[in-house]
């Protein structure tokens, strides 16, 4: 048996995991353009707000891997201010961006060339493992509240 490949194969597939959650596609598939900016009551954020916050996240976990010169962002770099998309197009836009960036951690991942235990070289002491472990759960956690949100929100398909 390979184990390199078999972790690989297996990072590769969290990446997006629907196993025991929601995958991301599902979660925001169909979502009306008027409730990507609404906020439930109580819910500290809007379907927007974490839709960017997933894909802000995400590219820069991948950026991190893959640029020596990688500068870290500030805590509020990470989340947007706006509850809405400034436009139409942002959405889809950002949709595509989150997926892109999540193909290239999948091709990271695959990469045979890249020791998954080493320690990334321009970091302090995480390794390539951790950062696409870290991504992966990430974006289970707030999958979920995207999900609850939606369901919150009245936004979410009916169970038949």
């Amino acid at each position: 048996m390979n184990r390199d490949g078999a972790l690989r194969t297996l990072l590769s597939k969290l990446l997006d995991w629907e196993d025991a959650h929601a995958a991301f596609d599902a979660a925001i598939q169909g979502l009306p353009m008027h409730s990507r900016g609404a906020r439930a009551e109580g819910a500290p954020h809007s379907p927007w707000q974490l839709l960017e916050h997933l894909r802000i996240c995400q590219n820069d976990i991948l950026e991190f891997c893959r640029k020596p010169d990688y500068v870290e962002r500030k805590f509020e770099d990470y989340w947007p201010r706006a509850a809405a998309p400034p436009n139409a197009d942002a959405w889809d836009e950002s949709v595509a961006a989150f997926r892109r960036d999540r193909d290239a951690l999948k091709r990271l991942a695959a990469d045979e060339t890249i020791d998954l235990f080493a320690a990334i070289p321009h970091g302090s002491g995480q390794t390539y493992l951790r950062e696409l472990l870290l991504v992966a759960d990430h974006n289970a956690y707030h999958v979920g509240q995207l999900v609850l949100l939606r369901r919150l929100l009245g936004a979410w398909p009916k169970s038949e």
